[in-house]
């Protein structure tokens, strides 16, 4: 899977999910650090602008992505319909073979294919955190799991050291590559609220 498509099933799933949240389901407990389902829709959402911001110099999110309120001002769809038509506006004017993006994760560039895994890993495992969370159908294809996690590996680590991953967990027989990505980002595949 090259890297727009990839970037654009992952803002689909993140879209999608958010659409699927029920009206009783805001507070509920996520796999993100155990962030509510309207925190880590706002940590996505800011997560997107910052993209944007990065690459175009562009406003980026009114709120720290890391420190979500967990109070909407805003539709949580319109929000993050916003925030990816944003970054995919960002991302559309970056060639493929561009050396160094800017972007707003250590170490701040990166080559655009790497980046735009980086973008899509951010929406397409908040988009499961969600799901998970909302029982509603795991969001991420077996393609783009394994296309995600090529960028995950080239990322991951020196942002474990900012606390912004738990230590990967060990693969288990059995794992399809959305399980070894999770895995990979210290997310038990098998979640559960009470877990």
């Amino acid at each position: 899977m090259t890297a727009w498509p990839l970037l654009a099933e992952a803002h689909n799933a993140l879209l999608d999910t958010v659409k699927g949240v029920g009206a009783d389901q805001w507070d509920l407990s996520t796999p993100c650090d155990q962030w509510t389902v309207t925190q880590v829709i706002q940590h996505a959402a800011g997560d997107q602008l910052a993209y944007y911001a990065a690459i175009t110099g562009g406003d980026g999110p009114a709120e720290n992505p890391f420190a979500p309120s967990g109070t909407l001002t805003t539709d949580p769809v319109a929000l993050v319909s916003a925030a990816t038509e944003a970054a995919a506006e960002a991302w559309a004017i970056i060639a493929e073979d561009d050396a160094a993006v800017a972007v707003p994760v250590p170490p701040n560039t990166l080559d655009a294919v790497t980046g735009i895994g980086a973008c899509a890993l951010d929406a397409a495992v908040h988009a499961w955190d969600i799901a998970k969370a909302t029982g509603q159908a795991q969001p991420l294809t077996e393609e783009a799991a394994s296309a995600i996690l090529v960028a995950a590996k080239q990322i991951v680590e020196p942002l474990r050291a900012w606390g912004a991953y738990a230590a990967a967990l060990e693969p288990q027989e059995g794992d399809d590559a959305v399980a070894a990505l999770l895995r990979y980002l210290g997310r038990d595949p098998e979640w559960t609220a009470s877990a």
